[in-house]
């Protein structure tokens, strides 16, 4: 595969879900949500959305810190080359906002330290009713 190729967002989405699958489904890989407002292509309509953890050439061109902050615009990039189905760059700008602010949770998510997962897990259990 040429360099140019290699940029393509589908080329990237390809070399994603190889990855993905070489490492098996690793927990932490993958995160299916139900769409508030599901998206509608053509006489398919969309309502779940698997997001896939990207891959480090998956984040080419985007700010590390700006997909964590989830800044709109790093993740109307990103959606695209991790989701499954490939939203086209439309779809995406036409996303329910909770549905992004969803997304955007779910990919915060998967830069999650093993510290702060621990800590996370460490609230939820303080939180459960005991019997």
């Amino acid at each position: 595969m040429n360099d140019t190729t290699a940029d393509t967002p589908s080329a990237l989405v390809a070399e994603g879900k190889e990855r993905a699958k070489a490492a098996g489904n690793a927990p932490g890989t993958f995160e299916t949500i139900t769409l508030v407002e599901p998206i509608t292509r053509g006489e398919t309509t969309i309502e779940k959305l698997t997001l896939r953890k990207p891959q480090s050439g998956e984040l080419r061109g985007l700010s590390l810190s700006d997909v964590i902050g989830m800044d709109i615009t790093a993740l109307l990039k990103l959606i695209p080359r991790i989701s499954e189905p490939v939203l086209t760059e439309d779809e995406c700008l036409r996303l329910d906002p909770a549905d992004l602010t969803e997304v955007g949770g779910v990919v915060r998510g998967f830069f999650m330290t093993r510290a702060e997962r621990q800590m996370m897990e460490a609230l939820i259990a303080e939180q459960q009713p005991r019997t």
